[in-house]
């Protein structure tokens, strides 16, 4: 009786479950609760019941709820036409990326092969429920987005391991989240921006169907909440802001503006052997430095009258940008009080010929040019003797180290500290952007000037406008932090007629530089003393050595 009892045990279990799901089944098929009310497929906003709508609330578009974001009718229309064709193009990415994926398991675990069976994203787009632009100060375009998904896809991927084939279904996908993106920096390369930077604003909502060999898992009691929960955990985790997926665009390279990280200290020494070229005396030389690719003026040593050998001991800072592209140009030429000034020579030195922190005494042989082939470079010019170091800003001077550990980093600073002062040394960056509303009773060219420890800087005139766009960087190349000065700006108009250039005062405002000191760099619009309306948008950086 033993083996029969548990038989006839077993067989009653298989009879009561398959007559408990076919009743189960015919209840909810059959038998409709009767407190549910029907509601017509579209009402008036106003014809709600209260009741109603407060269970609607949650599903309004942001810009019902948030009047500060817009519709983008026009948008989810473009989207809908076009999502045939994006079905088929993002499934063929999908595709493509996950191919390498499944191969890496291909032979392992018992696994002979993982492929799609079914790849469509179905028949029903995704839809945003509004989009909101957000106001920046940066080369930037922040705007931020709602988007909802409750799409039909069909996605098979079916896993063959050893004789068994299992299928697993992905259905009824839907997803709602709200994102914020940036668009940055602007190039003016197409499309206009390097980087794509996508961050949620909250945790996204997600829900769907699996099928596994036919079976729902997700009808599992507990199964459903807990695989949403750990999606959306996951994701966030990811993506939340201040997290952040950065899709990128153009090149880094293209269109990129290099700020500068370092300075080149040039200490132009002595020359010996010049050429004369003068009838009755000796020549006048003067040494002119600049940095190739730099639009900055050109710095010029002193005037040493009727010698050949002239001795100048003059230090010399300029910012560099690229110091693995850049190189320094040395050009001699001969004073002349009347006409042009004579060229005694030139020669070129790559900045990647130095180490960080690392002084470098050179002597160069002068030449006509850098043609190899000029016949006047086998006449010989005489020598130019000096003293280099390029010392990196502080926050980029990781980047230059190499090698050099920080004893040996420090050792190397405290060598240069006999000619040059580094403590409190920096360069501030004034970037004049804009101007907006700044009127002039007689006339609008408006230009700005830049005044700081009485030196000037002056920005182009834009005419006849009353927002003029100047995006031009000044330099000061300072001793000691600024903590305790202004740096004042004006923005002024001139016009010249029938020989006479009249001026006038658009505005002006003094900016403490304290708090460019301590945050490294501000990046505000200040309303205009003196002016009605006008703002000035200024861009300030200070960079210590």
């Amino acid at each position: 009786m033993g083996f029969f009892g548990s038989l006839l045990g077993i067989l009653g279990f298989g009879v009561g479950i398959s007559i408990g799901l076919i009743v189960g089944y015919v209840l909810f098929i059959y038998f409709e609760p009767r407190d549910v009310k029907d509601y017509p497929e579209s009402s008036p906003f106003d014809e709600i019941e209260p009741n109603s709508l407060v269970d609607l609330l949650p599903e309004l578009p942001l810009w019902v709820m948030n009047p500060d974001y817009e519709r983008v009718n026009w948008f989810n229309e473009f989207i809908a036409n076009m999502w045939p064709y994006l079905d088929k193009a993002i499934c063929g990415i999908i595709k493509s990326t996950s191919e390498p994926i499944f191969a890496e398991y291909i032979g392992k675990y018992q696994i002979k092969s993982i492929e799609f069976e079914q790849l469509t994203l179905g028949t029903i787009p995704p839809r945003l429920h509004g989009i909101k632009v957000y106001d920046s100060n940066e080369k930037e375009l922040v705007f931020e987005f709602a988007v909802r998904w409750a799409g039909n896809p069909n996605i098979v991927v079916a896993l063959k391991l050893l004789s068994l084939k299992i299928s697993a279904q992905l259905v009824d996908f839907q997803v709602a989240a709200t994102a914020r993106a940036t668009l940055k920096p602007f190039v003016p390369t197409f499309p206009c921006f390097s980087n794509i930077v996508v961050s949620l604003t909250k945790k996204p909502e997600v829900d769907f169907g699996l099928k596994v060999i036919g079976g729902d898992l997700m009808a599992i009691p507990g199964l459903h909440h807990f695989v949403q929960e750990t999606i959306s955990k996951q994701v966030a985790r990811l993506y939340l802001w201040p997290q952040t997926l950065d899709i990128p665009i153009l090149d880094s390279s293209i269109g990129a503006v290099k700020k500068p990280v370092g300075i080149l200290h040039v200490k132009v020494l002595r020359a010996q052997k010049l050429l004369n070229m003068d009838f009755l005396s000796k020549s006048d030389p003067y040494v002119k430095l600049s940095l190739g690719g730099d639009m900055l003026p050109a710095k010029k040593t002193t005037v040493k009258m009727n010698s050949l050998d002239p001795v100048w001991d003059e230090d010399f800072k300029l910012t560099v940008k690229d110091p693995e592209a850049q190189v320094l140009q040395l050009h001699l030429y001969d004073w002349e009080k009347i006409g042009a000034h004579d060229k005694l020579g030139m020669q070129v030195v790559p900045l990647k010929l130095l180490k960080p922190y690392e002084k470098k005494e050179l002597t160069l042989d002068l030449v006509h040019s850098l043609n190899p082939n000029d016949p006047q470079n086998k006449k010989p010019r005489g020598q130019l003797m000096l003293e280099m170091s390029f010392i990196p800003f502080q926050e980029d001077s990781i980047k230059f180290s190499g090698p050099l550990s920080f004893h040996e980093r420090k050792e190397s600073i405290s060598s240069l500290s006999d000619d040059i002062s580094l403590r409190g040394a920096g360069l501030l960056l004034v970037t004049v952007i804009a101007a907006e509303d700044v009127e002039g009773k007689n006339h609008t060219n408006p230009y700005a000037i830049v005044v700081l420890r009485g030196e000037k800087k002056k920005t182009k005139a834009r005419n006849k406008t009353w927002n003029p766009k100047w995006e031009e960087e000044f330099q000061f190349m300072l001793e000691e932090a600024p903590l305790k000065e202004l740096i004042h700006i004006e923005v002024k108009s001139k016009k010249r007629r029938f020989g006479f250039r009249s001026k006038e005062l658009l505005g002006y405002v003094d900016i403490q530089l304290k708090d460019v000191i301590f945050n490294g760099r501000i990046n505000e619009k200040y309303h205009l003393i003196n002016s009605k309306d006008g703002i000035l948008h200024v861009d300030i950086r200070w960079k210590v050595i």
